[in-house]
C-alpha cells in the first residue's frame, strides 16, 4: 500500500527537510513538537502538528515511542520517518511501528541490532569475507591488559565505543 501521510519523529531543520521531500512527492506531513517548541518552525511547516510528551522537557519528549504511535494513529499517518539522531537508531521504535501497522522509513529492527554494535558488525563483515580495517576484538576490562595490547599495536591508536 503506498504511503500517503508521514509523521516525522524529529524536530527543527531535520523535520523541515523531510517535510520538503515529502511535499515534493505529494505526501501529507505531520509534525510532533514539545511544549518548548510550540513556536518552532517545523510545527508550522507540516500539514498537521501535535504536542508530544507534555511536561517531559524538550529532549525526553522527542524520545517517547508510544507518543509517536499515538500521534500517527490520531493523525492517520501511515508511515513514520525518524530523521536522524533521537530515535533513528532505535530497533524498539521500529518494532513499535511494525506492531502498530505503521511503516517505518528506515532500516529493519534486526539490521539495527546486527549493525548497531561496531564489534558485532565488524565480525559479521569478517564472516562475510568483507575486507575490514585491522582492529582488536572488544577490549577486556583489565587496564593492564589494555596497556599491553596498546604497546603491541603501537601508537598512535584510537579507541572507540562499540555502540553508537
Amino acid at each position: 500500500m503506498p504511503i500517503k501521510k508521514i509523521l516525522v519523529a524529529n524536530r527543527s531543520e531535520i523535520a523541515i527537510r523531510v517535510f520538503r521531500a515529502a511535499n515534493e512527492l505529494g505526501l501529507k506531513t505531520v509534525a510532533a513538537y514539545a511544549e518548548e517548541d510550540k513556536l518552532a518552525l517545523h510545527r508550522f511547516k507540516a500539514d498537521e502538528a501535535y504536542l508530544i510528551g507534555k511536561g517531559l522537557g524538550p529532549v525526553e519528549a522527542y524520545l517517547q515511542i508510544e507518543e509517536y504511535i499515538r500521534i500517527a494513529r490520531i493523525s492517520g499517518a501511515d508511515a513514520i520517518h525518524p530523521g536522524y539522531g533521537l530515535l533513528s537508531e532505535s530497533p524498539e521504535f521500529v518494532d513499535a511501528c511494525e506492531d502498530a501497522g505503521i511503516t517505518f522509513i528506515g532500516p529493519r529492527a534486526q539490521t539495527m541490532r546486527d549493525l548497531g554494535n561496531k564489534v558485532a558488525a565488524r565480525n559479521m563483515a569478517l564472516a562475510s569475507n568483507v575486507p575490514v580495517v585491522p582492529a582488536t576484538e572488544a577490549l577486556p576490562d583489565d587496564p593492564e591488559t589494555i596497556k599491553r595490547l596498546a604497546a603491541e599495536i603501537g601508537y598512535p591508536l584510537m579507541l572507540k565505543a562499540s555502540w553508537g
